[in-house]
């Protein structure tokens, strides 16, 4: 798997801490913006998470113009549109997004509408297509999963013509990313550990996949440990800060390193999954992940053993004969499955979601057949052996 040439692009500025927040206000009059559109949704604001983002800008002298708090769940052009003209009316300079990866893709997108003009999105979808620097843009994650906040893509639904438009450029990538363990102090359990789940599938197909290199490894390594030393610490304790800042940063390391080393079959399944049933991304990752490992599993051994001393810890790892280590990996994953299925009922298995029919399984197949991340996994497949994998996943 060794690579002799790679590239490795990550210029977002990570601001993190337990005062993360108040720094928004310089980064902001460091660009020259003073006048920000906030773009949240209904969940964020009802959680109470705006109110620190607030009051960190208006200590900080820094007046927010505008809040958009209505992202759904699935973003589509006509709420970008909405959003771009609300904008441009109130004359506003610079976005930040406040929310998970439906609201970071949706401002990705509103700030191609407001810098480049016009109001057809679709006009900009695809890789390249970008040639200019967007608006001031600043990302406050509120899950610690995506990784949204580091990643130079979006994806936005065209309800219309029901296909989701992918967004590529490295002008997507915000100016920085302010990761404060106060947003997700108040994460359910259950997307806390949807969100995990996410962050370390992330981590582990960077780690495996075809485009691995050095500087990708060392960020995947280092998210896989503190997931698997603080996931299950902030399910028993979710007022943990300290846990959940470690969640937090791994959950922006892990999407630096698959930005730049790619991902694999279990996203290829994960977003045909999410399509064709409706199913949240990080749960689908949680689903297909040991099943995707095994599969790749005599093409991946020297990695996914070496992911072990990550995800298990030294002692396990010394313990463990050299040729079982990758198979002992898929195990520990399972074992913090199963934990997060104890915790929150945090399905395993498509049977246990109760959202996915036995007879979809071809048409999700089919579908994942077609995705961009299929061409970086490290072992051809099929259609029978989508379809094999899925048998597997059902339970």
């Amino acid at each position: 798997m060794s690579q002799r040439y790679y590239e490795f692009f990550c210029p977002v500025k990570v601001i993190a801490g337990k005062a993360a927040l108040e720094h928004i206000p310089y980064e902001l009059s460091g660009l020259g913006a003073g006048r920000p559109l906030l773009i949240t949704d209904k969940g964020v604001r009802a959680a109470g998470l705006l109110e620190p983002v607030l009051e960190a800008c208006e200590e900080g002298g820094q007046e927010i113009v505008t809040i958009y708090d209505d992202v759904p769940p699935d973003s589509s052009t006509h709420v970008v549109k909405d959003i771009a003209g609300i904008y441009r009316s109130e004359q506003c300079d610079s976005i930040i997004a406040v929310g998970g990866g439906s609201a970071i893709d949706t401002a990705k997108a509103v700030n191609i509408l407001v810098s480049e003009g016009g109001d057809d999105l679709s006009a900009y979808a695809g890789a390249g297509v970008l040639t200019n620097p967007l608006k001031p843009f600043f990302v406050v994650p509120t899950t610690a999963g995506t990784g949204s906040e580091v990643t130079s893509v979006a994806v936005i639904a065209d309800t219309e013509k029901s296909v989701k438009l992918p967004f590529t450029s490295s002008f997507l990538l915000p100016d920085a990313a302010i990761i404060d363990p106060r947003m997700t102090l108040t994460l359910p359990p259950h997307i806390t550990a949807a969100t995990g789940m996410d962050a370390l599938t992330h981590a582990t197909e960077a780690f495996t996949c075809m485009a691995k290199n050095p500087l990708s490894d060392a960020y995947a390594t280092a998210a896989v440990k503190k997931i698997s030393n603080n996931l299950l610490t902030v399910m028993d304790n979710p007022k943990n800060a300290d846990s959940r800042l470690e969640l937090a940063e791994a959950s922006t390391m892990a999407g630096i390193a698959f930005s730049n080393s790619m991902v694999g079959l279990v996203h290829a399944l994960g977003h045909a999954t999410g399509a064709i049933c409706h199913l949240p991304h990080g749960l689908c990752m949680s689903l297909y992940l040991p099943y995707v490992l095994e599969y790749n599993l005599e093409t991946i051994r020297e990695p996914l053993g070496e992911l072990l001393l990550y995800m298990a810890g030294p002692d396990v790892y010394a313990t463990t004969p050299a040729n079982r280590r990758a198979e002992e990996c898929i195990s520990a994953i399972r074992k913090l499955r199963d934990a997060l299925y104890q915790h929150c009922k945090l399905p395993r298995t498509l049977q246990e979601t109760g959202k996915v029919g036995q007879d979809q399984l071809e048409r999700i197949a089919r579908l994942a057949l077609d995705d961009g991340s299929i061409m970086f996994n490290p072992r051809e497949v099929t259609l029978d052996d989508a379809m094999a994998v899925l048998n597997r996943a059902w339970g």
